[in-house]
């Protein structure tokens, strides 16, 4: 079954690439290996939760918003390759935007992982991965999520 296939059974899609909005790309591709932008969790063009985490974003919401992130790079990932071309998933950077305090930005960013492992399974879809709290992100995001994948050829 293909990737595709797999987030249309979860009731799920990968949208348009964003545009960058400035001097880079949303993913470069060299060798086998695909390494997206920092993606923000970007729907139609809007963060449907900005803020904090612990503030006014909860985590289960800032959750979610890392499983749109891990979406919207693999739309960018789809800029320079299929998406179903990709063989597995190398690393997840995520950055959590929360208040001053908040320890529980891994459980963020499983989020993202926690997708990519049903789309992938346990041996291909688990990762390298580093969970990280910022004081900000780009337009009050609560999260932003970087990708590498390695393509089957």
């Amino acid at each position: 079954m293909s990737v595709r296939e797999t987030l249309a059974q979860l009731g799920l899609v990968i949208p348009e690439a964003s545009l960058p909005v400035a001097a880079y790309v949303p993913a470069v591709k060299t060798g086998n290996l695909v390494f997206t932008a920092g993606q923000l969790p970007l729907v139609e063009g809007k963060i449907p939760f900005i803020g904090k985490v612990d503030g006014g974003v909860t985590p289960e919401q800032a959750k979610e918003m890392a499983q749109v992130c891990i979406l919207n790079a693999l739309a960018a990932v789809n800029t320079v390759a299929d998406v179903d071309d990709i063989y597995r998933i190398v690393r997840v950077v995520g950055y959590v935007n929360g208040v001053s305090g908040f320890i529980g930005a891994p459980g963020v960013v499983n989020g993202a992982s926690e997708l990519l492992i049903k789309l992938w399974g346990d041996q291909l879809g688990k990762h390298a991965r580093s969970a990280i709290g910022v004081a900000e992100l780009p337009l009050d995001a609560p999260v932003e999520i970087e990708l590498t994948v390695e393509l089957k050829s």
